[in-house]
């Protein structure tokens, strides 16, 4: 059977499922990596290779730009110390974390491969973190605060790996040439998506009232202002999340009222099918990595994947707690010193509650980006050699996304029921 029919085959598997996950109240996601396990050790179902630059241009530019088009602007900015603090000083510290780790567990793990480890894990996912929360009652802020980190932290993480990678091939690392790459990749990203959502927003202006033209636009602006950040080596990632921001800011000036409601029922659909697609293949994959290790090697990689697992789970929940002092104590100075409000203005008028803070920490769950990530590490190094323990490093990427994908998203459910935080939503309102 041709591969084009599989994949066929799987889409109406993960409509059926995402139908009987909606029934029995189960998060969608779960039920889809389970089946894709399933699936992928049935016989006669033949290997689905990933493509790592097909997963990031076909399913990273749109979902971000979804959820960049829908968040709130305001309420992102106002949050924007705890968003960044998230997406940005806890990635890296998850990364050194995961980094040391590994780095004293796995013989023959040198740093710099350590490193690329860390990167790939550390970034929690957008799809599996909006996802698994969708329909629990959480509050607009947590979500808010859920889907900013993920909408920038995906960045970082790819930074990161960038500079791990360049080290294990050899081009070596020096400190402040990273920090200005950081910077110029930062800012470039967000320059290319601003200028192309301003050159978008002029456009729409001359077509106003055409639905399909209208639509079409905004259907390509993802993938086309994705690959003009590649293609001048800044983030893409960066660059689709400003755009989507961008346009959102100018929604009710560029479109009538019915084409906005044909605009966002084709991308429900589109976003839809790209989620749950995105969890069969991480269940799809496990199989497949299983055939490239060594079997003595299985189960002490699969515990060293649960260490990992726990230890990225104690540094969020204390950096989400730990933020959350520091926010009170900034908000107190903001307080007691109105004069100077304008800088606190990235604060929010509250603390996290703590039943926020808790959930918030809970769902840092991995995705397909790190699974992505993983499948993109090199065959070869540029001198011809392999590349060191490329198969040990995914396998061990894998681990830990169905670890959190399955533990953490399916007590996530529980964990909000326990401390009710819909009742608590709906006293407040």
């Amino acid at each position: 059977m041709e591969n084009y029919s599989i994949v066929l085959i799987i889409m109406a598997i993960m409509i059926v499922l995402s139908a009987v996950a909606s029934r029995i109240r189960l998060p969608y996601p779960i039920l889809l990596v389970l089946a894709g396990i399933t699936i992928g050790y049935l016989p006669g179902i033949p290997a689905i290779t990933l493509n790592p630059e097909v997963i990031f241009l076909i399913f990273l530019p749109p979902l971000l730009y979804d959820a960049a088009f829908n968040i709130s602007f305001k309420e992102l900015r106002s949050n924007w110390a705890t968003v960044s603090s998230l997406a940005i000083s806890l990635v890296f510290l998850t990364t050194t974390a995961i980094a040391v780790t590994a780095y004293y567990l796995i013989p023959g793990l040198n740093w710099p491969m350590a490193f690329a480890l860390g990167a790939i894990l550390s970034p929690p996912d957008a799809v599996a973190a909006t996802n698994v929360t969708k329909g629990l009652g959480l509050s607009h802020r947590t979500l808010t605060i859920l889907e900013g980190e993920s909408l920038v932290n995906d960045a970082s993480g790819l930074i990161a790996y960038r500079f791990a990678v360049g080290a294990i091939a050899g081009a070596g690392f020096q400190f402040w040439n990273a920090y200005l790459q950081f910077i110029i990749v930062v800012v470039g990203g967000i320059g290319i998506g601003f200028l192309y959502g301003k050159l978008l927003t002029y456009f729409l202006r001359r077509v106003y009232g055409n639905s399909l033209i209208a639509i079409s636009a905004m259907a390509v602006s993802p993938f086309i202002v994705y690959l003009l950040a590649e293609e001048v080596h800044v983030s893409g990632v960066l660059a689709v999340v400003v755009q989507g921001i961008t346009m959102s800011q100018y929604t009710n000036r560029l479109f009538p009222t019915s084409v906005k409601n044909q605009n966002k029922s084709f991308w429900d659909v589109i976003i839809f099918l790209l989620n749950g697609f995105v969890f069969i293949l991480i269940g799809l994959q496990f199989p497949q990595v299983v055939e490239n290790i060594d079997s003595n090697s299985i189960l002490p990689l699969i515990g060293i994947g649960f260490l990992i697992s726990l230890i990225m789970l104690i540094i969020r929940m204390g950096w989400v707690f730990g933020h959350n002092n520091n926010l009170e104590k900034s908000i107190n100075r903001r307080n007691q010193m109105p004069e100077r409000k304008r800088h606190f203005q990235f604060y929010s008028d509250e603390k996290i509650d703590w039943r926020d803070a808790l959930i918030i920490g809970w769902a840092g769950m991995r995705g397909i980006i790190s699974l992505a990530t993983a499948l993109a590490l090199p065959l070869t190094l540029a001198g011809g050699q392999p590349f060191p323990e490329r198969n040990t490093l995914i396998f061990l990427s894998v681990v830990v996304v169905l670890i959190t994908l399955v533990l953490q998203g399916l007590s996530l459910p529980f964990l909000v029921r326990r401390l009710k935080v819909g009742q608590q939503l709906e006293k407040a309102t």
